[in-house]
Formats: C-alpha cells, structure tokens, sequence
C-alpha cells in the first residue's frame, strides 16, 4: 500500500510501509530490525528527503505531553506535535516562542531538523530555541543530547540522519502580544538603497515579491510594540494574502489589531490550507552582508522567474552555531520562492536561480526543491565533516540513509 505524498503533492514516497510505534520500546525495537527507515513528520518537505527504502515511522503515538520547566524556562516537547498545536497549549499556560515558521502546520521535530525559520534580524531559527534533543539513534539507543554535549550543535538540524527524534526541549519565554501591518507601495529602489532599514522595520518582517515591476509587493511587519510605517509606503486597506487571487481568510490577522502571538507570527491559521496547496518551493540562505547584492541579482532575472513564480519572500535569521543550519556561522538572509506545481517548467529556473545565488555564498534551504549535489552543497558548511563523522558513529549500518543524503551530502 502506498504511503502517499508530501502535502503538496509533489512526491510520492516510496517505502514499503508506515509505523506508528506507541512506545519507545517499540520503537527501539523497530530501529534495531529494519535495515532502511526514516522519520515521517507532517510532510512539508517537497522532495524525497524523508522517504526511505525500507519503512517510514511516524512517531505521533508516542506518550507524552507539553511540560513546562519555568525554573529553567523551557518545554519539552513531543516530537510530532505540531507547532500550531505546540503553540495553542504553550500560550494557555502563559509561556511563548521567540519564533514560529509561516506556517503553523509542521511537526516540532521536522522543522527543527531541515533549519525551518521564521524572521527577524535579532531573531533565530526554530532550532535555535532548542536546548536539548532526545533520539533512537541508528543503533536502537536512546540518546540525550543538551547544550554543552560536544555533539549537540551537530544533532540539532541533523536531517533525520542520527536517529528518529522523540522529544526536544525548547526555550520559552512569557506570553506576549504581536500586531501585524501590511505594506504596500515599497519601491525597488528603495529597497535597495535601504534594505537594511527595511529588515529592521518591527520584530519579523517579510518583503513578498514577484521580481518584476516598479514596486516590490508587500512587506509585512510583526511588531511587539506599535508597527511603523516606512517612509514611501502606506498600510493596505484590509486583510492581504501574498499570492494574487488567494483567499484572504487564511492569512492570520492584520491591520494592526494586537493579538497572541501564535495568531500573528504565522502568515497562516492553522484551522486553513496554508499557502497554495499545489505547488513547489525553494530556498536559499546568503550572507546577511550580501542580501542587497542577492535581492539586485534575482531581480536581474526577474522576468524570466515570474511566469512559474507565485510568489517570493525575503526574511532575515539570525546567526546561530548549528552545523547544518542555513544561519551557521552568522546572520543570514532567506530568500524563497513558491512556484507552481511544473516541475519540468521549474527545474530549469532553478538551475538558473542557482548560477546566480552560489556564487554569493548561498545555502540551500534542506526541506525545499534545489539542483546542487554534495559537490557544491558540502563545502559551503565548514562542520560538515564532523556531522559526516557524528552520523557514522549514531548510525553506524546506515540505517537512517536514503538517496537523499547520498545525493545531497554524501553520506
């Protein structure tokens, strides 16, 4: 029986089988007889990063809860709870994240894993809340791993390849409000000339844009405070989606109105089909340095995206350590694309995409659709050899591997 296809349609997995182990002991006991498996999260990836040859586990019937150490001010959390979910229950007891990806619709653990990210130039990833990790690894051992363990800054976004994650800690903090505006009528040449005043504009900010044209788009402010208006731009008159022709009901609230923050920090409710449905995404993280030379770059090819593009949106992270991370070893800035579901039309852009952004030191986002091999993507993390050792040693049969991480990492 198939196990079916990513969320948006654009994989078709092939193991044989999926698992849902209601116990760790189960679950050991699976890692230790299957000799190819992978953890399936809630199947926003876009490729064939999770699939495997053998089995799939989904780890949503493990036990466990949401708990709170206020003391050390963080949550463990189950693995395959999704940050919608996560977030609902964390708000109800007076505790928040610093961050949440556009989209409250992932698993913890799978977003973790890829380097999923929200933004703002202060602001990190969601695995940089992370403060400890526990796993099944390769061998069918439990494994903790928490800040200050010498191999937690590689077991954090580690791609499925250590082990089936169980539970991680999260950092927390008290519950606040966010209000969220929407700007329009942001110029390209303004965004260029200050692009460093735009990114800093409120807590997270996103600039969506199509590459073509005299203005950019929208640009959405998530402010803790009051938003501020940007020189040369005014608030939009009522609710926005950032795709043309998108139902605006999907899109958490707007115009200012303060509100929880899990209801502002996502783009979309959680209760909707988030983005288009039917399509492909990219992503690829530069130097913050480098953003204005990146955004003038793809602007420069502009014409030739649009005709696949739905829409782009352009964030900044903030630096973390994490061998895998997109923010490795400083600030990033995140540049993604949503394209429609045409492969064949999208592929070739992509390539083009990428003769462009590598050269400026860009890394591909891990959970998205991208050309680059191990050839080209490897060098571009300074740990990778140790994270490439660090698998060895937590699956040492190879287990976790897939042609995905042959292909990808050589691994």
């Amino acid at each position: 029986m198939s196990v079916g296809t990513t969320w948006a349609g654009s994989h078709t997995y092939a193991a044989r089988e999926l698992r849902r182990p209601t116990s760790l002991a189960e679950l050991a006991e699976l890692v230790a007889a299957e000799p190819h498996l992978r953890a399936l999260g809630s199947r926003h990836s876009f490729t064939d990063l999770a699939d495997s040859p053998g089995v799939l586990v989904d780890v949503t019937g493990l036990p466990g809860e949401v708990e709170v150490d206020a003391s050390r001010r963080v949550a463990r959390v189950p693995a395959g709870l999704r940050y919608g979910d996560l977030a609902t229950t964390l708000h109800q007891a007076g505790w928040a994240l610093a961050a949440l990806a556009s989209l409250p619709h992932i698993s913890v653990a799978g977003a973790v894993a890829t380097g999923t990210h929200g933004s703002g130039d202060a602001v990190g990833s969601l695995a940089a809340a992370v403060a400890a990790v526990e796993l099944v690894d390769g061998r069918g051992e439990h494994v903790r791993l928490a800040r200050g363990d010498s191999d937690f800054p590689g077991a954090v976004v580690a791609l499925g390849a250590l082990g089936i994650v169980t539970a991680l800690e999260l950092d927390v903090e008290p519950t606040y409000d966010v209000r969220q505006v929407v700007l329009e009528g942001l110029t390209w040449d303004a965004l260029l000339d200050r692009t460093d005043e735009v990114t800093a504009a409120a807590y997270s900010v996103s600039v969506f844009t199509r590459w073509t044209g005299e203005q950019v788009g929208q640009v959405w402010l998530k402010e803790r405070g009051e938003p501020r208006v940007l020189d040369g731009t005014r608030p939009a008159a009522g609710q926005r989606h950032m795709i043309a022709g998108m139902a605006v009901e999907n899109t958490t609230p707007q115009l200012g109105a303060p509100g929880p923050w899990h209801e502002r920090l996502p783009h979309f409710r959680m209760g909707f089909t988030p983005s288009a449905g039917e399509e492909l995404q990219s992503e690829f993280f530069v130097p913050r340095a480098r953003l204005a030379e990146a955004l003038a770059a793809v602007r420069e090819i502009g014409a030739e995206l649009e005709p696949e593009l739905l829409v782009s949106e352009v964030r900044t992270i903030a630096g973390d350590d994490l061998w895998l991370s997109g923010a490795y070893g400083g600030d990033a800035a995140a540049l993604h694309f949503t394209w429609e579901r045409r492969p064949l039309q999208v592929l070739p852009l992509l390539d083009r995409l990428e003769r462009v952004l590598l050269p400026l030191g860009a890394r591909p986002h891990w959970g998205k659709v991208f050309r680059a091999h191990a050839d080209v993507v490897t060098p571009r993390y300074p740990r990778m050899g140790d994270f490439i050792d660090l698998a060895g040693r937590f699956d040492p049969d190879g287990r976790l591997r897939n042609e995905w991480t042959a292909q990808t990492l050589g691994l």
